[in-house]
């Protein structure tokens, strides 16, 4: 049976799955990211972990399995070098080379792009996009990242980091962005900027003891403020899927991560807010859907799904 890798590299720890043909994770793996700040150990411990999990299904199965390559989602991933070029979040700073790294231990093919991208991918061939040529996929968490897939391929753009919606300027001279900029998308409609509106609305200081999940239990509830942020929230992201539509007119547009699970409380008026600002030739041509792969695979099979990509080019 053929297998391959996909490595989810994130600031805290680093989830490593060996994935069938089928797009189920077999075996799971993970080692803490932040404990490094070279590459070299970082990849020769991935690697050892990569190495046992290959070793044991081939023990279960009793014959040498194929491995078709590594896929790797990370922040910051450039899909044409292979590299992670200076993200924020890392304690491995710099230019991180990771085909090199990994080619000194394994033969295979390498295949890296950043997150969002790889959720996308995993979507479109494991999920709820399978057999669509045209969607977006918007990631809701501590930031706000997007995938944009355009006759069936990802689009990178000519730098690798095409499909940066989040930082999209929703508000001009708005909240202030990690980014550097101001009124980014991920500065309202991200985990923090769900809270920061919460809190603002209820006339509080923004506190760590708020959440986005709080905030959604509490609409559930019926929590007049917070059903009252969900519906600002939704008016905002509303408005920048009905813009990313027309840019390239997708079937779909997926929804994944922690604040999108809420529901209802956000569904039901993000639906209306899409509908009222999309451009009149695109009604009814685009659904709003919620991602189809669980929470805690997602990005493991989005990364192997990057190996699946290389090898249909």
């Amino acid at each position: 049976m053929k297998y391959s890798i996909g490595v989810d590299m994130g600031g805290t720890n680093t989830d490593m799955g060996l994935v069938s043909e089928n797009g189920n994770i077999i075996q799971r793996r993970n080692i803490p990211t932040n404990a490094y700040t070279e590459l070299e150990p970082y990849v020769r411990d991935m690697m050892h972990e990569i190495e046992a999990m290959v070793a044991e299904q081939q023990a279960l199965d009793g014959q040498p399995l194929t491995l078709e390559g590594i896929g790797i989602g990370a922040p910051n991933g450039n899909y044409y070098t292979g590299c992670v070029d200076n993200a924020p979040n890392l304690t491995i700073k710099g230019v991180l080379d990771f085909g090199k790294e990994i080619h000194k231990y394994r033969d295979v093919p390498v295949v890296l792009s950043n997150d969002a991208n790889a959720a996308a991918y995993g979507e479109y061939v494991y999920g709820g996009a399978k057999g669509m040529k045209h969607f977006i996929m918007f990631t809701l968490g501590t930031g706000v990242g997007s995938g944009i897939v355009v006759d069936g391929k990802l689009v990178h753009g000519s730098t690798g980091g095409a499909g940066e919606l989040g930082h999209n300027i929703l508000i001009p001279h708005g909240r202030k962005c990690s980014c550097g900029r101001e009124g980014c998308l991920e500065t309202y409609t991200s985990a923090r900027g769900i809270v920061q509106t919460y809190c603002e609305l209820k006339g509080i200081p923004v506190s760590s003891d708020v959440t986005s999940k709080m905030i959604g239990e509490l609409a559930h509830q019926g929590d007049l403020v917070a059903l009252k942020t969900w519906e600002t929230v939704a008016d905002q992201l509303g408005l920048a899927m009905a813009n990313s539509v027309t840019f390239s007119a997708p079937e779909a547009i997926f929804l994944m991560g922690g604040p999108a699970q809420v529901g209802e409380p956000l569904l039901k008026p993000l639906r209306a807010a899409f509908e009222k600002y999309l451009l009149n030739i695109y009604q009814g041509s685009c659904q709003i859907c919620m991602s189809e792969l669980k929470a805690n695979e997602v990005a493991i099979l989005g990364a192997a799904a990057l190996i699946k990509m290389k090898s249909e080019k």
